[in-house]
C-alpha cells in the first residue's frame, strides 16, 4: 500500500467523525463566543478552524512553502449551514490532493512560516499526519465546548454517553450497553 493509500484511510475515517460534530455546533448569537476560558478560542473561531483544517492537505502537497503573514485575520463562519460548507470544500479537497499527489512527491519536504515568529520544515507525510492529529485535537477541544453547552455529542470511536443505547454508571465507574 501506497503511503497515500494508507493516509486515505485515516483521513476518510476523521471527515467522517468531524462531519457529525459539526453539524451540532451552533452559531447562534447564544453560542458563537463562548469560551471556556479567557485563553480559549471563541466556538466559532474554533469550529472554523476545525472545518478549514482537511483543506489543508492541499497546500501542503501542492507547494512547498506556505508563508502567512502576522496580521493575517482567520474566516469566521457565520452559519452552521456555512461552516458546513466550509468544511465540505475543504475535506473534498484535501482528499482529492491526497488522491493525486504521487509517492515522489511526498519525499519532499514542506515548509510553514508564520511571519517571522515561527518557521517549520518537516517531511510531507509527517505534515499530513500532523494535519489528521491537528484536526482530531480541535475537535476534541469542540466536543468539549459542546459538551459545557448541553449539546449532545456524537460518537466518534464508539457510542458517546449522549448516545441512547450507552449509559455510565456512576456507582461503579463501569461502562454498560443497553
Amino acid at each position: 500500500m501506497t503511503t497515500c493509500k494508507t493516509i486515505t484511510l485515516d483521513f476518510d475515517e476523521e471527515m467522517k467523525n468531524t462531519r457529525k460534530l459539526l453539524e451540532r455546533v451552533p452559531l447562534d448569537d447564544a453560542h458563537r463566543g463562548y469560551r471556556p476560558h479567557e485563553k480559549s478560542m471563541p466556538l466559532d473561531r474554533l469550529a472554523t478552524h476545525v472545518a478549514e483544517l482537511p483543506g489543508w492537505m492541499k497546500v501542503a502537497l501542492e507547494q512547498e512553502v506556505l508563508e502567512m503573514q502576522a496580521g493575517f485575520q482567520p474566516r469566521i463562519a457565520g452559519s452552521t449551514a456555512e461552516l458546513l460548507e466550509i468544511f465540505d470544500q475543504a475535506a473534498a479537497s484535501g482528499r482529492a490532493a491526497i488522491d493525486t499527489v504521487s509517492d515522489e512527491a511526498m519525499t519532499k519536504n514542506w515548509t510553514f512560516r508564520f511571519g517571522t515568529m515561527f518557521e517549520m520544515t518537516s517531511p510531507r507525510p509527517n505534515v499530513v499526519r500532523s494535519f489528521i492529529n491537528h484536526l482530531v485535537h480541535h475537535r476534541a477541544q469542540l466536543g468539549v465546548y459542546l459538551r459545557l453547552n448541553e449539546i449532545a455529542i456524537p460518537g466518534m470511536y464508539g457510542p458517546s454517553a449522549d448516545d441512547g443505547n450507552f449509559r455510565y454508571r456512576t456507582e461503579d465507574k463501569s461502562v454498560a450497553s443497553e
